[in-house]
Protein backbone atom coordinates (compact mmCIF):
# COMPACT_ATOMS: atom_id res chain seq x y z
CA UNK A 1 0.00 0.00 0.00
CA UNK A 2 2.92 2.22 0.69
CA UNK A 3 4.26 1.79 -2.58
CA UNK A 4 1.00 2.77 -4.19
CA UNK A 5 0.78 5.48 -2.06
CA UNK A 6 4.19 6.58 -3.52
CA UNK A 7 3.72 6.35 -6.83
CA UNK A 8 0.36 8.65 -6.25
CA UNK A 9 2.61 11.22 -4.71
CA UNK A 10 5.02 11.30 -7.76
CA UNK A 11 2.30 11.46 -10.00
CA UNK A 12 1.04 14.17 -8.21
CA UNK A 13 4.69 16.21 -8.59
CA UNK A 14 4.21 15.27 -12.23
CA UNK A 15 0.69 16.59 -13.14
CA UNK A 16 2.17 19.53 -11.30
CA UNK A 17 5.05 19.87 -13.31
CA UNK A 18 2.54 20.58 -16.26
CA UNK A 19 0.61 22.86 -14.43
CA UNK A 20 2.96 25.44 -14.24
CA UNK A 21 4.14 25.29 -17.33
CA UNK A 22 0.04 25.79 -18.66
CA UNK A 23 0.30 28.55 -16.14
CA UNK A 24 3.21 30.11 -17.65
CA UNK A 25 1.49 30.05 -21.30
CA UNK A 26 -1.46 31.57 -19.15
CA UNK A 27 0.13 34.27 -17.80
CA UNK A 28 2.30 35.25 -21.76
CA UNK A 29 -1.25 35.14 -22.96
CA UNK A 30 -3.02 37.36 -20.45
CA UNK A 31 -0.47 39.86 -20.31
CA UNK A 32 2.59 39.99 -22.14
CA UNK A 33 1.71 37.81 -25.23
CA UNK A 34 3.29 40.84 -27.67
CA UNK A 35 6.27 40.90 -26.02
CA UNK A 36 6.69 37.29 -25.10
CA UNK A 37 5.16 35.24 -27.79
CA UNK A 38 8.57 34.00 -28.93
CA UNK A 39 8.34 32.06 -25.36
CA UNK A 40 5.21 30.18 -26.89
CA UNK A 41 7.03 27.11 -29.14
CA UNK A 42 8.97 26.35 -26.14
CA UNK A 43 6.47 26.35 -23.57
CA UNK A 44 3.98 24.43 -25.47
CA UNK A 45 6.76 21.66 -25.97
CA UNK A 46 7.71 21.51 -22.13
CA UNK A 47 3.96 21.44 -21.23
CA UNK A 48 3.36 18.11 -24.28
CA UNK A 49 6.23 16.50 -22.65
CA UNK A 50 5.01 16.99 -19.17
CA UNK A 51 1.10 15.93 -19.95
CA UNK A 52 3.15 13.25 -22.03
CA UNK A 53 5.58 11.89 -19.09
CA UNK A 54 2.57 12.39 -16.70
CA UNK A 55 -0.06 10.30 -18.97
CA UNK A 56 2.48 7.20 -19.13
CA UNK A 57 3.21 7.10 -15.75
CA UNK A 58 -0.31 6.75 -14.59
CA UNK A 59 -0.61 4.33 -17.26
CA UNK A 60 2.42 2.35 -16.12
CA UNK A 61 1.32 2.30 -12.98
CA UNK A 62 -2.66 1.41 -13.07
CA UNK A 63 -3.43 4.66 -11.50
Amino acid sequence: MSEEIDHKKELAKLKRLAVEIASEIHDIVEDTLWTNYVKMPELAQKLHTAVQTANDYKAEHSL
